[in-house]
């Protein structure tokens, strides 16, 4: 097993750009989905990617490889889950609340995907894991709550929004998307079983982007949106994917997997900055604590 001194500078710094790229999603996801129909903006970021990786799986793998109908059933479960549902989640969220909060969320996805694998696979979480699992949805409550955790034993309406419940829906879909590309994919490489994803994800979008196509404002179609839908598709999925799997290769999924732990950082630093977002107490006491509990689940991951 290779050691962390062994891999290059530039892996780090690429890893660190990821979660970067993808705390930046938040970001350029609000101002679209705050201006054009979800579905005509997801479709537009998948377009933009599906062009990116097919250039790439050409130029990397010499094209797509044809599918087993079992590869074809599972890419298509792919991307109904981690790229239309996840889309429809994830903008029709950031319509609703901050991108701030929403990147906090988000950060819930390994717990939720481990705790999903125990229930459905019943893989065994040890004590620490379940210690994690426990740390980051506490976590996750007082981001939830903004910190008034006996609020939902009152009126748990006072602290779920339509916001909250579409960002459940999106880290939902997300486990479910993660959980296919483990068990159900076999003998495709990663950028084969993305860029199908992708495509089929784009097919989904496009079809309902047809029926939102009379609720577009084309004066909406401003240079701040269209950048933000490249942004998206360019670096939020095509380079982060490449640049995430250079660092699976290079040093391991599960040190790979810490650097996802700066996603929210990223993303509550940046719509601070960019979108002068507040940032509340509860915001940083919550994602402490989820990122705490990822990185106890994950470090018990690598050493189990």
């Amino acid at each position: 097993m290779e050691t962390m001194k062994q891999a290059p500078l530039s892996v780090y710094a690429k890893l660190v750009c990821v979660a970067l790229f993808w705390g930046g999603t938040f970001i350029a996801g609000r101002i679209v989905s705050t201006e054009i129909p979800h579905m005509i903006a997801a479709a537009g970021r998948f377009l933009v990617a599906c062009v990116f990786l097919l250039l790439l799986a050409w130029r990397v793998e010499g094209g797509l490889p044809k599918l087993s109908r079992q590869q074809l059933q599972a890419t298509f479960g792919l991307g109904a889950t981690g790229i239309f549902l996840y889309n429809i989640c994830f903008l029709a969220a950031l319509e609703r609340m901050p991108a701030g909060r929403s990147a906090l969320f988000v950060s819930l996805s390994p717990i939720v995907t481990a705790l999903s694998m125990a229930i459905l696979f019943r893989e065994r979480l040890g004590a620490i894991k379940w210690l994690g699992i426990a740390i980051a949805f506490l976590g996750a409550a007082v981001v939830i709550t903004r910190g008034d955790l006996f609020s939902v034993v009152h009126d748990i309406s006072s602290s779920m929004g339509a916001g909250e419940l579409f960002m459940l829906g999106a880290v939902g879909s997300w486990t479910a998307y993660t959980i296919l590309g483990k068990h159900a994919l076999k003998g495709l490489s990663p950028i084969a079983a993305t860029t199908y994803a992708s495509l089929w994800g784009l097919a989904l979008l496009c079809m309902g982007a047809v029926n939102q196509l009379p609720l577009l404002d084309t004066s909406k179609l401003t240079w701040q949106v269209v950048s933000a839908i490249v942004f998206l598709g360019i670096f939020g999925t095509v380079i982060g994917f490449v640049w995430y799997y250079e660092g699976v290769k290079a040093i391991g999924p599960a040190r790979t997997a810490v650097f996802n732990n700066l996603v929210p950082v990223f993303g509550v630093t940046l719509s601070s900055l960019m979108l002068k977002e507040p940032v509340l107490i509860s915001m940083i006491v919550g994602g402490l604590l989820v990122i705490a509990g990822v990185s106890l689940t994950n470090r018990s991951t690598s050493n189990d």
